[in-house]
Order: C-alpha cells, then sequence, then structure tokens
C-alpha cells in the first residue's frame, strides 16, 4: 500500500488549457458528484496489463496499433459503427503481425474520445460568433446557440456512451468474432473493388494456410480465437476524468479508469500546467504527444514528472511532427532521450502534422503525406539503432472521402461525396490497410 495519501486536487492550483467555459459551475458540480459514484469503466488490473505490453513495445519487442475516430459522437455508439472500427483496426492489425512479423498491441482511440483542443475558443459564421465545437463530451455540433453552449449534462453521457462502447468491443474482441479464422469474413463487402482488399485478401489465403497446418500439428492456441484490446483517449476535459479517477484497492494508488491509457496533447503538455501534474498522479500507462516545436529539455523534463521511477511502460511518447519536419525534428529528442537511459516507447502520429484546407474548404490530409511521415519516423529510428514502437492513427471503418489518395485514389474533388467526421479528416478503410502494408514492409526492413 502507498505510504500516504496523493492529492488528487493538486492540478486545480495550476493552469487548466483548454477546458470549457461553463455556465453553471453548481451543474457541473453535480455532475462531477454524480460521476465520481458510477462504476468504473475499465480495471486497474487491466491498465497494469497494457502497461507491460507497453514495456515490451519500449524494449524492442513489440510494436503498437492505436487508431480511431478523431472525435467519437454520442450518435456513433451503435453496434455497426463499433463494428466497423473494430474490424478494421483488427485487419490491419494482422497486416502488421503477418507481414511485419511482430506482435501488435491493439489500443483503440474509442470510448472516451469525445473531447477536441481547438485553436481558437470561438467560430465565426456570416458574422456571428460563438463558442467552438469541443467535442461531444462538452457542446453540440450544430452552430446555434444552443447547441454550442456547453453542458455539463454531456460529461454523463460521454460515460455512458463510452460504457456502451467498451461492452461493444469486449464483447467483438471476447466472442468469437476476432477469431483468427474469420480474416475472410472481415473482408467480403469490399474485397472486389478495393485494390488493399484485394492485397489483403491474399494475406489472408496465406494465414488459412498456415492456420490449416497448425491444426494439422493439433496447435489451436487461445490467441487464435480471442483478440486483447485496450481503449484510450486524451483526457483534455480534467473535471472528467478527475471525477473518474478511483483508488485501486490493491496497492491503494489511483488510477484514471475511464480508459487504460490516456494521453496529453501537443496543446497541453505545459511543465507547469493543470494536465502535466495530474498525469503525473496517476498510474496508467500514460503518453505525450510531441509537436515539431519540442526540444530536447522539454522531452527530458516531461520524463523526470511522469515517469520519475523509470518504469517501463509507463510513458510513451506520441510524435507528431509532419512529413516535412520528421526527419529533422525527430533525431535530437530520440538521441537526447536514449542517451538518459529512460526506458521509453516511441509511437509516429502521422496525421496532426499533415492537415491542410483544400480547395473546397475541407480540412483534409494526403495518404502519401502519412506515409511519409511513418517512413521518416522509421528512418530516423533506423538510423539511431532505436526502435520505431507503433502507430497513432485517425481512421473509420466506413467508406469516407475525407482524406485523399490511396490505392483507390480519393482526390480533392471527391471530398464532399462523403465528408463526416466531426472534426479532423479520417482514414477510411482502404487507406487504413494501405498504410498497414507499407508499415508492415518498413517494419520488416528496419
Amino acid at each position: 500500500m502507498s505510504a500516504e495519501p496523493i492529492n488528487l486536487d493538486s492540478w486545480r492550483e495550476l493552469p487548466a488549457a483548454q477546458q470549457p467555459d461553463w455556465p453553471d459551475r453548481a451543474a457541473l458540480d453535480r455532475v462531477v458528484s454524480e460521476l465520481r459514484e458510477l462504476p468504473p469503466l475499465v480495471f486497474a488490473g487491466e491498465c497494469d496489463e497494457l502497461k507491460d505490453r507497453l514495456a515490451a513495445v519500449a524494449r524492442g519487442e513489440a510494436f503498437v496499433l492505436q487508431g480511431g475516430d478523431c472525435a467519437e459522437t454520442f450518435a456513433g455508439a451503435t453496434a455497426d459503427n463499433v463494428r466497423n472500427k473494430l474490424k478494421t483496426l483488427l485487419q490491419m492489425a494482422i497486416v502488421l503481425t503477418y507481414a511485419g512479423r511482430v506482435p501488435i498491441v491493439k489500443i483503440g482511440r474509442v470510448a472516451g474520445q469525445f473531447a477536441k483542443p481547438r485553436s481558437k475558443p470561438t467560430e465565426v459564421r456570416d458574422g456571428v460568433e460563438l463558442p467552438a465545437y469541443r467535442g461531444d463530451m462538452v457542446n453540440g455540433f450544430d452552430f446555434t446557440p444552443e447547441a454550442r453552449n456547453p453542458d455539463p449534462g454531456r460529461l454523463i453521457r460521454a460515460y455512458h456512451s463510452s460504457a456502451v462502447t467498451l461492452n461493444l468491443a469486449r464483447a467483438f474482441t471476447k466472442g468469437g468474432y476476432a477469431d483468427l479464422r474469420q480474416v475472410h469474413a472481415w473482408n467480403q463487402d469490399f474485397v472486389a473493388e478495393s485494390p488493399a482488399g484485394r492485397r489483403y485478401e491474399q494475406l489472408a489465403r496465406e494465414i488459412d494456410q498456415a492456420l490449416a497446418f497448425m491444426r494439422a500439428c493439433r496447435a489451436d492456441p487461445e490467441e487464435f480465437h480471442t483478440v486483447e484490446f485496450y481503449s484510450s483517449h486524451e483526457a483534455l476535459i480534467l473535471d472528467y476524468d478527475h471525477a473518474m479517477t478511483r483508488i485501486d484497492s490493491r496497492t491503494g494508488l489511483p488510477y484514471d479508469v475511464s480508459a487504460h491509457m490516456v494521453w496529453i496533447g501537443e496543446r497541453t503538455r505545459q511543465l507547469d500546467g493543470a494536465h502535466v501534474e495530474f498525469f503525473s498522479r496517476i498510474r496508467n500507462p500514460i503518453g505525450v504527444k510531441l509537436g515539431p516545436t519540442t526540444t530536447p529539455e522539454d522531452a527530458l523534463a516531461l520524463i523526470d514528472r511522469l515517469n520519475p521511477a523509470n518504469e517501463a511502460g509507463r510513458l510513451t511518447f506520441i510524435a507528431r511532427m509532419g512529413a516535412s519536419r520528421v526527419r529533422e525534428a525527430l533525431p535530437p529528442l530520440v538521441e537526447k532521450v536514449r542517451a538518459s537511459g529512460a526506458q521509453i516507447a516511441w509511437i509516429c502520429d502521422p496525421m496532426h502534422g499533415n492537415t491542410f484546407e483544400a480547395p473546397s474548404g475541407h480540412k483534409t490530409r494526403r495518404l502519401d503525406d502519412v506515409i511519409d511521415e511513418v517512413t521518416g519516423f522509421f528512418e530516423v529510428h533506423h538510423a539511431l539503432g532505436s526502435h520505431p514502437g507503433g502507430i497513432h492513427i485517425e481512421f473509420t471503418g466506413d467508406d469516407v472521402t475525407e482524406c485523399v489518395g490511396g490505392g483507390h485514389p480519393i482526390v480533392e474533388e471527391d471530398l464532399a461525396l462523403r465528408y463526416e467526421t466531426a472534426c479532423d479528416p479520417r482514414l477510411n478503410r482502404g487507406q487504413s490497410l494501405d498504410l498497414a502494408f507499407r508499415v508492415a514492409e518498413l517494419y520488416r526492413s528496419s
């Protein structure tokens, strides 16, 4: 047991970036009190299990596939939506496991990714200024005063939507849907018209042959029938994640039981800020996004604050540099961190540094830029003798037209056809598989 109680309220004394301007503090207090009484969404032992898996990544023995929606919506917590996202993640993991020949730690950006940082606190349309949409956890997407008014009651809805999503994910991953013998079934709906689907189908046939050989040898491991799947989100709204923090009865230590892993974004990683302070108190595996302005001194200071015991699997750095910057901005960070002896898992977020606005006004990303940043990430780690530990992407299982490029190419003129994201553009299923095959090739050659 811990020697003395941990002060979980210390973050309140520090500046907290990107927090909503709640209009009714009494209502917020009532919601927080209700959240404190609700059951955990995950358990501390599961968080420790993920920490062990991430320790293997830090040692160079495994690879992380972390992905999901840019911003989840309450309306998206349906069986079809969850299954489609999970299907895409599982297909990517199959490609990386079989073609990359490496164990994959599967982490969803799901069951809690309901809040988004914004570059501006307000949005102006036709001379009307309203609060920016900060995700369904805070306010509504519709551009009306009623929808955009921050509503603490949405924190409760976020909890219940997260519970629904986690229950569905657990059912799919433990109830037979994730059985390796399903690799063909996951692909039937798009193999004919998709180059990525056809390539995946060929890989599925090879897996079938390997499974048939193992069955002939009377080998049928449990790992072939279920999948370890973990949840994660950016712990942006501190009132929510603080309210979802519980003391583990086994150890007396605090865990944020809203997700297995939580991360700090590029906009909220200030060393003297509330987010870093709060994260320093919880025992989950945690991540920090590092953009191109990060200095080696910043990285080392974050390690000192967030992982002073140098516990493998505790801290993951998620680099989001941009394709044009990764090869110059990442090496000094990796070099200094390695020289310090810190046990860090490095993951590449190739999405957030590569966003641009198309002539139509849609925010988009080029798949070529995404792949180029991942390639640069691998090149840096290969040159320095360190381990490229994973990728962190925004994708959907739906056939959207939000990013351009891919084997079945989407051009900028196509963006309006199915542009459905609540915030940033996501890779569709075919583009996600294109990326997975490329990452597998990079991993095998690194």
